[in-house]
Order: C-alpha cells, then sequence, then structure tokens
C-alpha cells in the first residue's frame, strides 16, 4: 500500500513582512481592541539517541518568564486573520472562531513565520477544554503546536535562520504551556531553538505532519533506552504518533521487531511503514499470545494490559492516561536541535509523513478537521492548508 504522504497544494511567495512602523508590511487588517498576548520558553534537548534533561523546573521557569497579557491593542499594530476560541470546553469545537488576530511580535531569539501548513494533535483538543489551563497561556487562544512555513522576519539575536528560509517545528516548547499565539493563522512566531529547516523533498504538508510526532516517537524510545535489535510493541500504530514510532523504531534505532495494533484495514499501511507484524485488535487479544517484548509504547492507555507483554525488566512508556509504576516517564520537549538530527532520514526516504486520506483540510475547515481528529477514524496526521 503506498504511503499516506499526500503533497501540498499550498505554494506561496511569503511577503517579508518589517516590525518597524516606517517599513512595509504585508497586506493585513489594523488590530482591533485585543487582550491577546505571548509566551516564551527556553529549554534545551539532547542528542539524538539520548534522553532530554530538561527538568520539570525548567518548564516552571518558562511560565514565569510570561509576561503579562496586555490590555489592548496599539492604534498601530498590525493583524491577521486565524482561528481562535476565547473560553474553555463547548460541544462540536463551537467555540472556535475565525478573525482578526494579532500579529505576534518577536523577541530577538525568534522568527515570524508564513505559515503555509499546520497539523492537529490530540493535545490541541486537551487544551480547547482547559485540562491544564492553569499553565496554560491567557485567553483568547489561536490553537496550533505544529507549523511549516517561511520565515519573514528574524529576530536580532537570530542565527541559525534568514528570510526566505523553509522552516517546520512545535513552537510549544513545553506542552501544557503552548504560546497564546499558535499555528492556525497566517503569521505564527517561534524561538529558532524550537525549528529546523524543511528537507528539500517535502512538502509544506509533509512538514507539518512531523514535528509533534517525531519528536515524541523519539523522545519515548530514549527515554526507554531502546537499544539497536530489541523488540518493541506499539499500541495503536495507525495514529500519528504510533505511525512515526513504528517509522523511528525500525529506521532510526535499527529495532529487531516492530509490532503493532490497528484494524485490519490498516494492516498493509502500517506493514509499509516497517512493522513486522500487525494485530488486528477487534480480532485478537495481543496479551494472549507468547510474544514478549522489550518496550511497549503505549498510545492507547491500557497499561493493566500492555504491561503483561513486558519481558523481564522492559521498558513502558505510557503515553495516554497514567502510568503507573514501574512505567518510564516520559515529557516531551520540543526541539529543533532533535527534529534538525532526523531531517536527514527524511530527505534521503526512510522516514515518511503520513497525512490523513481525507487529503490537507482547507484553512475554512479548521472545525471539521477537529471533528475529524476527535472521531477517532483518523489514520496518521490531520494537516490544515493555511493560505
Amino acid at each position: 500500500m503506498a504511503l499516506l504522504a499526500v503533497q501540498s497544494q499550498v505554494r506561496v511567495a511569503a511577503p517579508v513582512v518589517q516590525l518597524a512602523s516606517n517599513q512595509r508590511r504585508s497586506t493585513l487588517h489594523l488590530a482591533t481592541p485585543s487582550v491577546f498576548g505571548s509566551s516564551q520558553g527556553s529549554l534545551n534537548g539532547a542528542p539524538l539517541g539520548q534522553p532530554s534533561t530538561v527538568s520539570k523546573a525548567r518548564c516552571v521557569a518558562v511560565l514565569q518568564q510570561r509576561a503579562p497579557p496586555a490590555v489592548a491593542a496599539t492604534p498601530q499594530e498590525v493583524a491577521q486573520k486565524g482561528w481562535y476560541y476565547s473560553q474553555y470546553g463547548g460541544a462540536a469545537f463551537n467555540n472556535l472562531q475565525f478573525g482578526t488576530v494579532p500579529l505576534p511580535e518577536i523577541a530577538p531569539d525568534q522568527v515570524l513565520i508564513n505559515v503555509s501548513a499546520a497539523a492537529l494533535n490530540p493535545i490541541d483538543i486537551k487544551r480547547m477544554h482547559g485540562a491544564f489551563k492553569e499553565t496554560d497561556s491567557p485567553l483568547p487562544t489561536v490553537p496550533g503546536y505544529d507549523v511549516a512555513g517561511t520565515v519573514v522576519a528574524v529576530g536580532s539575536a537570530v542565527t541559525k535562520f534568514a528570510v526566505g528560509d523553509r522552516v517546520f517545528g512545535d513552537i510549544n516548547e513545553c506542552a501544557t504551556m503552548p504560546k497564546q499565539l499558535g499555528s492556525l493563522a497566517r503569521f505564527t512566531a517561534a524561538e529558532e531553538r524550537l525549528l529546523a529547516r524543511i528537507p528539500d523533498n517535502m512538502s509544506f504538508a509533509e512538514a507539518a505532519a512531523v514535528p509533534l510526532v517525531a519528536l515524541t516517537a523519539l523522545g519515548a524510545l530514549e527515554a526507554a533506552n531502546f537499544k539497536h535489535g530489541q523488540s518493541v510493541l506499539i499500541l495503536n500504530g495507525a495514529g500519528g504518533v504510533g505511525s512515526m514510532a513504528i517509522q523511528v523504531a525500525k529506521r532510526v534505532f535499527g529495532a529487531g521487531f516492530v509490532a503493532t495494533t490497528a484494524s485490519l484495514p490498516k494492516v498493509g499501511l502500517l506493514e509499509a511503514l516497517g512493522a513486522d507484524h500487525v494485530e488486528d485488535y477487534r480480532r485478537m487479544d495481543y496479551t494472549q499470545l507468547p510474544q514478549l517484548y522489550d518496550c511497549v509504547l503505549d498510545c492507547v492507555g491500557e497499561a493493566d494490559r500492555a504491561m503483561k507483554v513486558l519481558k523481564p525488566g522492559g521498558a513502558y512508556v505510557c503515553l495516554m492516561g497514567a502510568a503507573p509504576a514501574p512505567a518510564v516517564h516520559f515529557n516531551m520537549v520540543s526541539s529543533g536541535a532533535k527534529l534538525q538530527q532526523l531531517s536527514p532520514f527524511f530527505a534521503r526516504g526512510e522516514l515518511h509523513a503520513v497525512i490523513d486520506p481525507h487529503g490537507v483540510f482547507a484553512m475554512f475547515a479548521v472545525p471539521s478537521a477537529f471533528e475529524h481528529l476527535n472521531s477517532g477514524r483518523a489514520t496518521g496526521k490531520v494537516v490544515v492548508g493555511v493560505l
């Protein structure tokens, strides 16, 4: 079965946006009064194959560094269009609104990105429902973690990127302390340390489908101290993280045996991605099989069952729900350096973006894209073309 990586139709000659008031700006509307603010962080990743050493205290420092939200925009503030919500909760994503949002002001270590594509993640939905509102940035919120686009302005301390560079990344360093202005808008800002250059053979849509899931898959296997030749069971291999974890385990770590669970129609895809065995969870209980594994990546949240198939001394990494002892605790931290280290695997065609067969959703269809993601029927990543 062919891989479900879809070529993006989003192509744009990005206007260069200058922040100085006496320089030409792109065609954007003037801002209306707003309570939008911004958030920043400062964390570092570890070399490929080694767990990140970022501490919880460092994430707390990110929260403490946030500036208070502005009470109102100045008359000169430039605005843009994007999706946002002003309160948590709401059925069928009816709190989402499309309208004018501010253009982010870039800090010295940030770049401004003309967004070509963004990808949705389950954490976006959790955030919308207030799952971590105590550490979230102030409402109203432009959602979106994953971004792919073109640099149109750089901060004074930026050294790695220049105007015109194609970049991708997860713009939120700590997942539960996200920025107020996310990727579901025409422009977004991100620290250069969170970004990497898009390989030449990847479209914007493919690049947007990668960051959060690739960093999660890589980080989870690093946290498990996964080694070349070992075996791994990945629960829900057809999901965003699962479909990437199959590839990372096989192609990056050199796994000896990769098993996963999925429904029968998705078996061909997962075998093409590198799975050695795909168990149809509707017809067979994997806990009843004799195979034991060095590692289990649980993308479903069924610790009691999953831990039954671990070898003695094996590592169980829970990416959904509670993680009882002796589970390996893992908190994904965004890192452009880690993403850049994975980029050659994408450039060589050893790793692939997996985009839901529905295709790339149009910007006006963002509520429908969220509904599709929330249905549990999506395969791989749900991607939105922003322009």
